[in-house]
């Protein structure tokens, strides 16, 4: 049994995924995660027995996630910042998933050098969704750090994809919908392949505010486009979709 008042530090707090009994850690003061880090887990191509690797994990929560849905059999994340990553490991003890998952303070622009070239099944990643001089920057430095590309570009994560993915390996991303025509050059330039895109909508009279791209590495030319993910209904609501990905069917 652990001990919770070890686990926790100041200004922490232990939320319930409510899946599966899984649980995170997050601070009171620093970045949490959203709707983009539970669709991209879902969305992610992820089968039995794969190595999975998640860029940038921050809180650790597409790993948690990816491994209670999944029969993966390795799940490792990467994060530069040493508060977040310890933070991590400790919602990993939590959940007595040590055996799966493995969070790994670096940084993740060396991880070709820290893994090997071509050493994992799937590459998953909710990177910072700003560029370099977009938007207003987050005086709260790790909320900054989450939010733009302060340590890594769009480019830093497409060109290390392709150096650690295996042959024919997947790439999963969820983005912001004006990135795209950038999304789609680095994927290309890099050898990785757009094979799946869908636009997640807030409610079916708004405009799209998130994207989630697959590709393959080495993949042929075949984009499919998917149909629209709405997060509420008319009435406000979560949609039936949005439900089930949380496990509230």
């Amino acid at each position: 049994m652990l001990d919770l008042d070890v686990l926790l530090k100041k200004n922490e707090r232990i939320d319930d995924l409510q899946y599966k009994g899984l649980k995170i850690i997050q601070k009171d003061d620093g970045f949490c995660f959203g709707l983009d880090a539970v669709l991209v887990s879902n969305f992610a191509d992820v089968r039995k027995n794969d190595c999975v690797i998640d860029l940038g994990t921050g809180t650790g929560i597409i790993s948690i996630l990816i491994a209670g849905k999944t029969e993966a059999k390795s799940i490792t994340g990467i994060e530069i910042q040493e508060d977040m990553a310890e933070m991590a490991n400790r919602s990993i003890k939590l959940n007595n998933l040590q055996d799966r998952v493995k969070i790994i303070c670096g940084d993740l622009r060396k991880s070709p050098e820290i893994f090997g070239i071509s050493k994992f099944d799937v590459v998953v990643t909710n990177p910072p969704y700003m560029n370099v001089g977009g938007g207003l920057l987050n005086p709260n430095e790790k909320k900054a750090i989450s939010r733009h590309e302060i340590l890594c570009t769009l480019e830093d994560i497409m060109k290390v994809s392709e150096k650690i993915l295996k042959p024919m390996g997947r790439f999963v991303m969820v983005h912001r919908p004006d990135r795209l025509v950038d999304i789609i050059w680095f994927m290309r330039k890099y050898s990785i392949e757009p094979k799946y895109m869908r636009f997640v909508y807030p409610s079916a009279n708004k405009k799209a505010n998130l994207i989630l791209i697959k590709g393959t590495k080495q993949g042929r030319p075949q984009l499919k486009m998917m149909e629209p993910l709405y997060v509420y209904n008319e009435k406000g609501q979560f949609t039936d979709e949005i439900n089930k990905i949380y496990g509230r069917e």
